[in-house]
């Protein structure tokens, strides 16, 4: 009857156990997280985006440098616990730098609350759910970077919106109360300038990932 002996967590490629029955040993089991084929994607679309991507896991070091290598990622954070990520969150804040914080384990709830932006996968934890801002729908990681890019172009959007409200009335107000603009000419603008702005908006239906 086979009962585990021990685990050794220093091994490389992945987690290895010892199994023994009745006091012999039968030989060892290395067991690993296989990294998703999008992953290093999602890392380069992080790149690309101009942010740094960073592993924090509670994972053993060598486990976690081999997976950082073959995403892609440079700063790595192995062994840590909960208390240790949102530290580690809260430093890099402490330097004005904004953190999201991409998670979808009961471990990663309190950095997913702390972060500047808490980004929870669908397919993770109720926990890790409650705790984020976001919650993408499934469990590919590309799909973070895909909320970044529709979320900046949706400010773009906002901000242009702003300008021209703000840029439209300071300018036409003054000739309205001169009496320099007819009341109809002044309506038949304010009509434009929402059609204008319902116009731009619209523009994000056609954004793709």
């Amino acid at each position: 009857r086979p009962s585990w002996l021990g685990v050794d967590a220093s091994n490389s490629t992945g987690t290895t156990i010892a199994v023994e029955a009745d006091g012999t040993a039968l030989g060892t089991i290395t067991v690993a997280d296989a990294v998703r084929e999008t992953s290093a994607e999602a890392i380069r679309s992080f790149h690309e985006l101009g942010l740094e991507p960073i592993l924090l896991t509670g994972d053993a070091q060598a486990v976690a440098d081999r997976v950082a290598a073959e995403v892609g990622i440079t700063k790595v954070h192995a062994e840590v616990t909960p208390e240790r990520k949102l530290q580690v969150i809260n430093e890099l804040q402490d330097q004005g730098l904004i953190v999201a914080m991409v998670g979808d384990g009961v471990n990663d709830a309190a950095a997913l609350a702390g972060a500047d932006l808490g980004i929870a996968m669908g397919a993770g934890t109720d926990v890790a759910i409650a705790a984020a801002d976001v919650t993408l729908v499934g469990n590919d990681v590309r799909s973070a970077a895909t909320a970044v890019r529709l979320s900046r172009a949706t400010l773009r959007t906002i901000k242009g919106n702003l300008a021209w409200a703000f840029g439209y009335n300071i300018a036409a107000i003054p000739l309205a109360a001169s009496g320099f603009l007819n009341p109809l000419i002044a309506g038949l603008a304010m009509a434009f300038s929402s059609v204008f702005v319902v116009t731009n908006s619209l523009r994000l239906r056609s954004f793709t990932p």
